[in-house]
């Protein structure tokens, strides 16, 4: 690496360029904390609300009917660290570039989280001042944790009854196992919340109520009970820092002074070293405590040079690591970590450059598909407005037109540098559903409709059912099919009819048993010869499905190997209860014969298909479904009603907790019992409770609905 990792043609070096990401459980405050920050930052010069359809980062048609987030949005902004009186910032005065993606909340698009978290170097969390940390919270936070996103907590809605500082700090401690420590203490709290204690300056930055958009402040010393909460938080805050950080341990232990630059700095290298997660308090709607959260996100959040280099391994040796240095001087390389379809522009490619730089008109390799594209245009994205660039450097996040054979996850480099970088990773969609044009003539017009949704969202899945023709979408959840049964009617002008949603049911077995397969056709002419004998074992939950080669002495020759395991492998997708896939199940190949005129791949494979599922019926096959972990809150009124209501669906209550007079009532329920629920927990609440699910487990299905289901899929097992 040079000395100097930057281009002389760059705006902003890499040490000042963020990359974030705001994510939290849904309804926690993201879109308007990035509205917030887009417009104290300049870049927008009116605040747009989420209810009412207007915030910048949700355009989407469907993201402003609902006011929910759906895809994840980007967005760049400028800061500049003011200079004030008595306060240290470490890059104070200095212009700042920030990439924002504002990510959804709700567990049906938890795709757009993921891959957001794979290609950014910190993140902003976003927590409820009255609920805490909620069961999605918990789901973005182990993704920033297996991503080592390093992360700042933002409790926000301070401004709410019932909002309590002190509680959401405990609980992130507790629930998440975080490292948390104030950094930025509300002042006041619901009506009487008024700023905040920077604990480190030991300042008090007070919002003026004459200035309804929260643009102007004033920072003055601390007064009364302040003093004693700044000089708590700060004496705990250096004591930990002298726990995680050796510099600062060097310093308590030789009785060195230790200034607010020693401070920030043991925190910033303790926050990108993922040992602290400093938190802030505020309200982003009320337009308080947003600038200072900024300025937290430049002091203590990494830019491209302060974390690890991006790990990868060679194209043709995966034993082979590689590494992607940040510097614009390097061999190009970038991760497409998003695709998108615009009506006017065609397929963008979101990507993320590790190092080098790319100019339009260069051609850029895939090593997964082994071919080079040309970039037709590179695109800076402010939300759904276009800016074109002629260059993208190191750090940056861009998105490109122009490239076609590529996938979410693919490495675009320099052809000459074989490396290949992990792609994010996406769970397996839990419900489906059949799909039909209503009319005929939109067949071919849904099929590529279908097609375009399917190559922006990895967890949209779409096949044609074999023994019906019809064709089947699944996904991670009823709303998220419904987004892309509407996107398909506004954007492809394809409307469609849809059948009851379908459970992503498996079916597993319970002890070991042999299995054996056997062809035999004889019609004159060459015959059709294969004999298969194994063995099948149940595997841990989650395992999926292996098979091992254990054929001894040639009984099964070798050429017909990889015919077997291709025989087990389409076996396990049709199991013998109700045809459903078959999971967590080890198979050996143990035996077999062969005859040397007769024995082909197709008749071994064919035979080890026949000894799978003569092994599956004695192995005491049982049917799995997802399990969703349910949280309804809802004024205790209506605590009884809710709680019989989620029995009757086979529910178990795990646990019931209070805030305030809000109960919340966790639940675990089979997700077959769940279609619907958003307008029961409606109605028998009179509007006044909300709940929010996730994918839990699996569980084993009692028999009187398997005997139901075998029904439903033609009365007789598969």
């Amino acid at each position: 690496m040079s000395a100097n990792p930057n281009s002389p043609n760059r705006d902003y070096p890499l040490e000042r360029t963020r990359n974030i990401g705001i994510c939290a459980h849904i309804d926690a405050g993201k879109t308007t904390l990035t509205e917030r920050i887009l417009f104290y930052t300049g870049m927008i010069h009116k605040i747009g609300e989420v209810h009412e359809g207007a915030a910048t980062t949700d355009w989407m048609e469907q993201e402003r009917e609902r006011g929910i987030t759906i895809t994840s949005a980007a967005v760049t902004a400028k800061w500049k660290q003011l200079p004030e009186e008595g306060v240290y910032k470490i890059f104070e005065g200095q212009d700042m570039r920030v990439n924002i993606i504002d990510t959804p909340g709700h567990v049906d698009f938890t795709a757009e989280v993921e891959r957001s978290l794979r290609v950014l170097d910190g993140a902003i969390f976003v927590l409820c001042g009255v609920a805490g940390v909620q069961p999605q919270s918990e789901t973005v936070y182990r993704q920033a944790e297996k991503y080592n996103v390093p992360r700042i907590a933002f409790v926000n809605k301070m401004d709410r009854t019932g909002a309590n500082f002190a509680n959401v700090v405990k609980d992130v401690r507790e629930k998440l196992g975080a490292n948390a420590w104030p950094i930025l203490i509300p002042i006041g709290a619901e009506d009487n919340l008024i700023g905040q204690i920077d604990v480190v300056n030991k300042k008090a930055v007070i919002f003026s109520d004459d200035d309804k958009f929260g643009s102007t402040y004033v920072v003055r010393e601390l007064q009364g009970d302040e003093i004693t909460t700044a000089n708590k938080a700060y004496d705990e805050l250096v004591e930990e820092l002298c726990n995680v950080d050796d510099e600062m341990a060097t310093m308590f232990l030789e009785e060195k002074p230790i200034s607010l630059q020693d401070v920030k700095s043991a925190l910033r290298r303790a926050v990108i070293g993922l040992k602290i997660v400093p938190m802030a308090g505020g309200s982003a709607f009320k337009n308080k405590g947003v600038q200072y959260l900024v300025d937290a996100v430049v002091d203590y959040l990494p830019g491209p040079l302060d974390i690890q280099p991006a790990q990868g391994q060679h194209a043709d040796d995966e034993n082979i690591k590689v590494e992607a240095v940040p510097n614009d001087n390097g061999k190009f390389v970038s991760l497409a970590f998003k695709l998108w379809s615009d009506k006017f522009v065609g397929k963008l490619v979101f990507f993320r450059v590790y190092s080098g730089c790319v100019k339009k008109g260069d051609v850029v390799y895939n090593p997964r598909t082994r071919r080079s594209e040309r970039v037709g245009r590179l695109i800076q994205i402010q939300a759904n407005q276009h800016k074109d660039i002629d260059c993208c450097y190191s750090g940056d996040i861009a998105a490109m037109v122009g490239i076609k054979n590529v996938t979410t996850g693919d490495t675009l480099a320099e052809e000459d540098y074989d490396i290949l970088l992990e792609p994010p990773s996406f769970p397996d969609p839990v419900i489906s559903m059949a799909v039909e044009p209503k009319s005929k003539a939109d067949q071919e017009k849904m099929a590529m409709a279908l097609q375009r949704l399917s190559d922006e969202d990895p967890t949209f899945v779409v096949r044609t059912d074999e023994e019906t023709g019809q064709t089947i979408i699944a996904g991670m959840g009823e709303l998220h099919l419904e987004i892309l049964r509407d996107r398909m009617l506004r954007e492809f002008k394809v409307d469609t009819n849809a059948g009851k949603p379908q459970i992503a049911y498996r079916e597993t077995i319970t002890k070991d048993a042999d299995g054996e397969g056997k062809l035999v056709k004889q019609s004159g002419g060459r015959g059709q010869y294969g004999h298969v004998i194994l063995k099948v074992t149940p595997a841990e939950r989650g395992k999926g499905f292996s098979v091992d080669n254990k054929v001894v002495g040639g009984t099964i020759p070798k050429e017909y190997i990889n015919a077997c395991k291709a025989g087990v492998k389409e076996a396990m997708l049709n199991g013998i209860i109700a045809g459903y896939e078959v999971v967590d199940v080890h198979v050996d190949l143990l035996d077999g014969s062969s005859h040397d005129v007769d024995s082909n791949e197709n008749a071994f494979k064919m035979a080890a298909i026949f000894a799978v599922k003569d092994a599956l019926k004695k192995a005491k096959a049982i049917m799995m479904e997802p399990i969703m972990a349910v949280e309804a809150s809802t004024p205790e009124t209506y605590q009884g009603d809710i709680m019989g209501d989620l029995n009757r669906r086979r529910g178990r209550i795990t646990s019931i907790d209070s805030k305030g007079n809000v109960s919340i009532v966790k639940a675990e329920v089979p997700l077959a019992e769940m279609f619907g629920y958003s307008t029961t927990i409606r109605t028998l609440s009179s509007g006044r409770a909300s709940y929010s699910m996730q994918p839990s487990h699996f569980e084993q299905v009692p028999q009187q609905i398997v005997d139901q289901i075998v029904e439903q899929r033609g009365g007789k097992k598969a």
